[in-house]
């Protein structure tokens, strides 16, 4: 409950300005939750991903301020989600590792709520936008994509340096492993051959 409500705090300053983007770690049979407060006919965006841990796979549920649940999916390694509110108060999102004893997981998470305020004052009425105005648009849009493109690399950069890693450390036991190997065939062959060179010594000795 501490650990809870103390991302509870940490969240609430962030999604006040519509979203934010998180990278948290899962342990092994642990749950966390992140909840959020939201004015009815408010629209928000949940998306996550298993960058790290295990088959790359957890439990998710979002729940609405009554408890009903609006999202539940088993083991899955990334989705996302969308929902417009019915009521206001806390929404929880929530992940579950509960079904793992061994591996802890790493995810991302991004949680976006609210609509976007216009770029400038004039874009509120139902006046025709300038050339000007439709181009800062234009630009806008263009570099959320950038934006959300970027992201989406560097999950991926993340999750693919991840498994190199975890290959490097098996590769590397694996070499020891021979190496040591190796090295004991090596003094076991020693020591076979000198105990034939020592069987025949001895038998000559004897027949003379």
């Amino acid at each position: 409950m501490l650990r809870q409500g103390l991302c509870y705090l940490l969240l609430l300053p962030v999604l006040a300005v519509f979203g934010a983007e998180l990278t948290l770690e899962l342990a092994q049979n642990d749950k966390q939750c992140f909840y959020e407060e939201l004015e009815k006919d408010t629209k928000f965006y949940v998306e996550f991903q298993v960058i790290a841990g295990g088959n790359y796979d957890l439990d998710c549920f979002v729940t609405d301020p009554l408890g009903n649940v609006l999202y539940n999916e088993v083991k899955k390694q990334y989705d996302s989600f969308s929902h417009t509110t019915t009521m206001s108060g806390v929404y929880k999102v929530c992940f579950s590792n509960e079904f793992s004893t061994l591996s802890p997981k790493t995810v991302y998470l991004e949680f976006r709520h609210g609509n976007e305020k216009p770029l400038l004052q004039s874009m509120v009425g139902t006046t025709a936008l300038t050339q000007l105005e439709s181009s800062c648009v234009s630009i806008h849009q263009i570099l959320n994509v950038v934006s959300e493109s970027q992201t989406w690399y560097r999950l991926r950069e993340a999750h693919d340096r991840i498994k190199a890693e975890h290959l490097l450390e098996r590769v590397t036991f694996w070499s020891i492993g021979q190496t040591v190997l190796l090295f004991f065939i090596g003094i076991g062959q020693v020591v076979l051959l000198r105990s034939f060179f020592a069987e025949k010594k001895g038998t000559v000795a004897a027949t003379t």
